[in-house]
């Protein structure tokens, strides 16, 4: 290869896309690009940070049980490993490194997404831009280190009050069937969370699929039992107060 994908600010636009939910992904043109460990450690720590870092914090951070002089060297090398004939993916300059804005990043626009959904000033015609299956996965779920634990639990908690925000507002505008889907991705997010329930719940009885709700709480109630020994709470009783199967 020719060309590395580290280089000086202004390079020209391509379409790189960096996938995070779900797991690590790069695509180059559509091409999935195969990167080693510690270059896809690298390009993830800074999609996440989102601006300038300095070297030195980023091999620290990546690198922090190894002697200076050792993580400077793994950084180099991952930086080297991150190559293509054409585009960039990361910009340096002698102190500070970032991810280079030709790049895309799914959990980026889950983000966006999710804070459109909830700020209920905004027309929801407006709000749903993208694809919102960006919303039904979590973080770098297979990653075990403290840097990914911690941004993954923030989207995972803003993912799911989304979700059900999305399913109550699809409700209320007469689209029960898209709030439903929306709604069981939220319930798949976290089984024993309460209110993404509730939302589904409502979502059929609003669409008369009493026999749906009923299955739906019947589920609920009893692996809520199973797993914590608890009743679902008075409000989602409520739901289906004098609600019986034929």
């Amino acid at each position: 290869m020719s060309a590395e994908v580290v280089s000086k600010k202004g390079s020209a636009p391509g379409p790189i896309r960096l996938g995070l939910l779900g797991g690590f992904r790069l695509s180059v043109e559509s091409e999935v690009l195969t990167l080693p460990l510690n270059s896809q450690r690298l390009v993830s720590f800074l999609a996440l940070q989102a601006r300038p870092l300095l070297r030195t914090y980023v091999s620290g951070s990546l690198w922090a049980e190894s002697s200076d002089r050792h993580a400077r060297g793994s950084l180099r090398s991952a930086l080297t490993r991150l190559r293509h004939p054409r585009y960039s993916l990361v910009e340096l300059t002698s102190d500070h490194i970032e991810l280079s804005p030709l790049v895309t990043v799914d959990y980026r626009e889950g983000e966006a997404l999710a804070r459109r959904v909830l700020d209920l000033s905004r027309d929801l015609d407006d709000v749903v831009t993208v694809d919102d299956e960006v919303l039904s996965a979590d973080l770098l779920p297979d990653w075990t280190e403290d840097w990914v634990l911690i941004e993954r639990e923030a989207y995972h908690q803003l993912r799911l009050r989304a979700l059900e925000t999305l399913c109550r507002r699809l409700t209320t505008e007469g689209s029960f069937g898209q709030a439903v889907q929306v709604g069981m991705t939220a319930v798949a997010g976290e089984p024993l969370r309460e209110s993404p329930r509730r939302a589904l719940i409502e979502a059929h009885l609003a669409a008369d699929n009493v026999a749906a709700a009923l299955r739906e709480y019947e589920d609920f109630r009893q692996y809520l039992f199973d797993e914590l020994g608890r009743e679902p709470s008075a409000e989602m009783r409520r739901l289906i107060e004098g609600l019986k199967l034929n």
